[in-house]
């Protein structure tokens, strides 16, 4: 859908947008900070060239349109070729009649697209002598950009000695991930600064920082080459003559950072139904990117069309930026509530005035922990900027310091456990209830019993609090410690009822270890992580007898993790033992215990996996619904069916995928899963194929 541009009305509001779109491109290009957010931003410049479009004879000189940076800057080092931005489409329709007057303008239709991520960063062009790093330019005003040659050595994926010693000019763009993004605003609070807004701000403020006190990394994608005046003519030739996919082949052969080695790679891609499909591919990922994006960038890949389709005075005419939703917008924090989850941790959440995000109006955002208040300086009234993509839980990136008008008030942290009164275990950055899981028993046992879990059918929250109320059940091990009497005393609750209450315990006690494990809740685990756990140890006393070097054993578990993991299963050892007395199993269905006496000195041993089966070896994806003799398996025991036959579950296809099984309206990852060559099957085909291991 097209992003709706500011209604203009007439001179006195366009020249007052003018100003207010040249002042926020002069914050963000000059020291990393706007007023505005860049949908703002877009709507605002799109109304400008709405009404300049009415009324040419009213056109600013200082008008945004038609300028690269919006005319925001300058600079004095020159382009040796002009260094553009990119017009935008919004929607499959818009870019469809791009497409339709790029083919009128080179006299046939294109045939070779060029598409991938639009990366949220600053553009720079890198020249290198005989392979070695000389100079770092911004794009400026187009013509001429800033010098931040300052910052080489800084940027990861930059290097300042290339593979080749080749005289040549690389761009691309320097942007801070999100990891960078978090240690570059702890550094720079640390320091006594103000954090940044965003990822994008940070990187575009850091990179012409000259005398701090402190260096903070940035990453660097290349997504251009090209000759120098000193290039040797035979290489000059070659880059001018060469298809984009080769120059980007060479980019990452002398050893610059690409968009290659992550999850949304460059494509080609012949036809415009196949861009668009790539496009949603793209968009489909974006969540879950450890950088940001805000669109895809689609190139005519053939030198010789780029070269008939030339130029404007802003924009390339051979390339356009297809632009994603926005996820991050400006609002208010207008108080922070303080919830307390089902193991205990108490978790602040922002209450935020409404803000419409990518099609959804957000009220709240999560605010993490104490101790990120605090890094980030979050006061209540603060402008804030508020990140959402997919159907990730909206965050708090920072607030925006520099819109600060002295009214703003510090958030205030509890003294007690806001649930039940109890003291506060401070001694993690996640603050504690000290009555842990008893603080909220209710939702502890109400999760437990959930589908996912142990599947206690007919044990919803509603009988879960009479069985607390009655004193019945204190923990999780008691509900299998209920009885026909117990029960039949319980206000609604009949024979019958009771009958099938008691059977679906009784069934749960079958329940395999991996799914025991989910339902203790330990922190740091869910449904995925609990079965890579079981399938590893095989038995919970090896479980429990796991130090934390030997749970990093587990895929996915890291340093920092295991640690809190071993921790947590012994803080559960007395709930552990009586779930075991009652006879809840306590062992993995077909997995084998790490074989640790079999280990040479000095190695690890190796881990549990499935005996055989017909998916030994194979990584499997599963998407869309799924039907016939799969139709009721929730996605949970879809994967759990994966594992049980010797294969790997996994939510997301690469190369890795063996096998991707389609239910009916499957998307994006058939699609990637095609483009990728990987073998297909109905959910008619994987029943048959894992027909001896269906429950």
């Amino acid at each position: 859908m097209t992003t709706p541009a500011a209604l203009i009305v007439d001179a006195a509001a366009y020249a007052q947008a003018v100003e207010d779109a040249v002042r926020a491109a002069a914050a963000y290009y000059e020291g990393g900070t706007s007023p505005l957010d860049d949908d703002t931003y877009d709507r605002l410049v799109r109304g400008i060239a709405a009404y300049e479009a009415e009324h040419p004879e009213q056109v600013l000189p200082d008008s945004p349109s038609g300028k690269v940076a919006g005319g925001a800057v300058e600079g004095d080092v020159p382009h040796t070729v002009a260094m553009l931005s990119l017009d935008n489409v919004f929607s499959p329709e818009e870019f469809t009649a791009w497409t339709e007057s790029l083919a009128r303008r080179i006299g046939h239709e294109v045939t070779r697209f060029h598409v991938g991520p639009k990366l949220d960063g600053l553009a720079v062009a890198a020249r290198y002598t005989g392979g070695r790093l000389t100079r770092l330019i911004t794009r400026g005003d187009g013509t001429a950009g800033e010098d931040v040659s300052h910052a080489i050595g800084t940027i990861e994926g930059l290097p300042e000695q290339l593979g080749k010693p080749v005289t040549v000019e690389v761009r691309g763009e320097v942007l801070m991930t999100t990891a960078q993004f978090e240690y570059a605003n702890e550094v720079r609070t640390g320091h006594g600064g103000q954090p940044f807004a965003n990822p994008r701000n940070a990187a575009a403020g850091t990179l012409r920082a000259k005398e701090r006190l402190y260096t903070v990394p940035m990453t660097f994608f290349g997504y251009g080459l090209l000759p120098l005046p000193d290039t040797e003519p035979a290489l000059a030739e070659r880059l001018t003559a060469s298809a984009h996919s080769d120059l980007m082949g060479l980019v990452a052969e002398l050893g610059v950072h690409t968009s290659a080695g992550t999850a949304v790679p460059d494509t080609l891609a012949e036809s415009v139904e196949q861009v668009l499909a790539r496009v949603q591919e793209i968009a489909a990922a974006r969540a879950e990117l450890p950088f940001g994006i805000d669109g895809i960038v689609i190139k005519t890949d053939l030198a010789a069309d780029q070269q008939a389709a030339g130029s404007g005075s802003r924009a390339p005419r051979w390339a356009i930026a297809y632009k994603l939703p926005a996820v991050e917008k400006i609002t208010r924090l207008l108080e922070v509530e303080w919830n307390v989850g089902r193991t205990g941790i108490i978790a602040p959440r922002g209450v935020l005035e409404p803000v419409v995000i990518d099609g959804s109006t957000i009220t709240y955002a999560t605010l993490h922990n104490p101790a990120d208040i605090t890094r980030r300086d979050l006061r209540l009234g603060d402008h804030v900027m508020v990140h959402r993509a997919g159907d990730v839980i909206p965050r708090i990136e920072a607030p925006v310091a520099h819109l600060r008008t002295g009214d703003e008030q510090p958030i205030v942290f509890p003294e007690f456990c806001p649930r039940c009164g109890s003291d506060i275990d401070k001694s993690e950055e996640r603050w504690r209830c000290a009555q842990g899981r008893n603080c909220h028993l209710v939702a502890s046992l109400s999760y437990a019993a959930g589908r996912d879990q142990l599947d206690i059918e007919g044990l919803g929250a509603t009988r879960i609090v009479q069985l607390v109320d009655a004193g019945l059940v204190a923990d999780l091990a008691d509900v299998f410690t209920l009885n026909r009497e117990h029960l039949l005393g319980l206000e609604r609750m009949g024979e019958t009822s009771t009958d099938n209450l008691l059977a679906a315990i009784e069934k749960a006690k079958q329940q395999p270890l991996s799914r025991v494990l989910c339902a203790l809740g330990v922190r740091g685990t869910g449904r995925s992580m609990s079965r890579r756990i079981a399938r590893h140890f095989a038995t919970m006393d090896a479980i429990r007898a796991a130090d934390a070097e030997a749970m990093q054993q587990v895929e996915g578990i890291g340093a920092e993790k295991a640690p809190s993991i071993v921790a947590e299963l012994a803080e559960l050892a007395p709930l552990i033992d009586k779930l075991a007395a009652t006879g809840v199993t306590m062992t993995e269905p077909g997995a084998t215990p790490p074989a640790a006496a079999e280990a040479a000195p000095g190695e690890e041993a190796p881990a549990a996996a499935a005996d055989g089966g017909p998916l030994a070896g194979m990584t499997v994806v599963v998407t869309g619904a799924m039907t016939g003799a799969l139709e009721k398996l929730s996605r949970n025991e879809m994967n759990e069916l994966i594992e049980r036959a010797g294969g790997r579950s996994s939510s997301s296809v690469s190369r890795k995928t063996t096998l991707v099984v389609a239910g009916e309206g499957a998307g994006s990852k058939r699609a990637k899963a095609e483009q990728l060559g990987i073998s297909l099957a109905t959910p008619d085909e994987f029943a048959a194929l894992v027909a001896d291991h269906l429950i």
